[in-house]
């Protein structure tokens, strides 16, 4: 059964302009290769201010609500054009749905085609062309569904999802784990950075070096699903997928193939079926060339649909 996919035109809208990698190509590559399938999609509520903020800090929601409508660059790699807040409220209000969607039909998968990305957003600061941290809204709201408390997420853009990882650090309700290349933006993620407080064991990252291919990826995934799964029982599993370790990728360094992506992503529906039930959503993150990101995310989603 094809996973759920939840998608909105307005994702295309979002234009931090001139040559900024995440252009709406990249979101336009996806939609003309899967044209030749049948998915249904669905359109995404807007996250509302109360999903936001557990997560975010009040006073930063407000601050990226006060420039609906307007350009504004918030970083040097982070902008906004006229519905860019628009598009970000519904990248994380899609990561919801598509977690209740799944809740409610056991068994089945779902992805979240958005953009902006959302993994290095931090819960009072915007970076790394993220506004709202999707996957860890996502997290947040689905702890707030009856008997559904234990959540990992998996994490395997090429970029280390600080933000997430600040979010739950202190947690062991949520379980952190990140595959990225070091070293690389934003610098984060060492192998030491394990958690604090209650939440210590509960971040696990996996720093690999430049030019790592689907071997190694796949070798350190199984490793870290196998000690995960040892001592956490996830109620629902979420996939950072970003495809920027595509070996075609202009941002980062590494040797992934679009078969590397497709039997990771076998793997981690794997451990969703044998440790809750099936239940899998993935949201988009990177991949900046937009031919190997279509062609990766077709793979990702015959993956999900097994």
């Amino acid at each position: 059964m094809h996973p759920a996919l939840f998608y909105d035109p307005i994702f295309l809208e979002h234009k931090p302009g001139g040559a900024h990698p995440d252009n709406p190509r990249r979101l336009e590559a996806i939609l003309n290769q899967l044209q030749q399938n049948t998915y249904t999609y669905n359109r995404p509520p807007e996250a509302s201010v109360e999903w936001l903020t557990r997560v975010h800090a009040p006073r930063y929601v407000d601050k990226i609500l006060s420039i609906r409508g307007r350009s504004v660059s918030l970083d040097g790699d982070t902008h906004t054009s006229a519905q860019s807040v628009d598009a970000a409220l519904l990248a994380a209000g899609g990561a919801c749905a598509a977690v209740r969607y799944v809740w409610e039909h056991p068994g089945e998968t779902a992805m979240n085609l958005c953009r902006p990305p959302g993994h290095h957003a931090t819960p009072d600061r915007a970076m790394g062309f993220c506004l709202f941290n999707n996957v860890a809204v996502a997290a947040a709201y689905a702890r707030q569904q009856p008997g559904l408390d234990a959540i990992l997420i998996v994490d395997w853009d090429v970029h280390h999802g600080n933000g997430t990882q600040d979010i739950f650090y202190d947690t062991d309700k949520v379980f952190f784990l990140s595959l990225h290349q070091h070293p690389l933006y934003p610098g984060t993620g060492q192998a030491t950075e394990t958690g604090r407080g209650a939440g210590k064991g509960y971040t696990m990252n996996i720093p690999l070096p430049p030019g790592s291919g689907d071997a190694l990826w796949l070798s350190k995934l199984d490793e870290a699903l196998d000690a995960i799964g040892a001592r956490f029982t996830p109620q629902l599993v979420l996939i950072s997928a970003g495809f920027d370790a595509h070996r075609m990728d202009p941002l980062g360094g590494m040797d992934v193939s679009e078969e590397g992506f497709y039997k990771m992503t076998q793997r981690v529906r794997a451990f969703a079926r044998e440790h809750c039930a099936g239940r899998l959503v993935s949201t988009l993150e990177g991949g900046y060339h937009p031919q190997a990101l279509a062609a990766s995310v077709v793979g990702h989603l015959e993956a999900l649909s097994q």
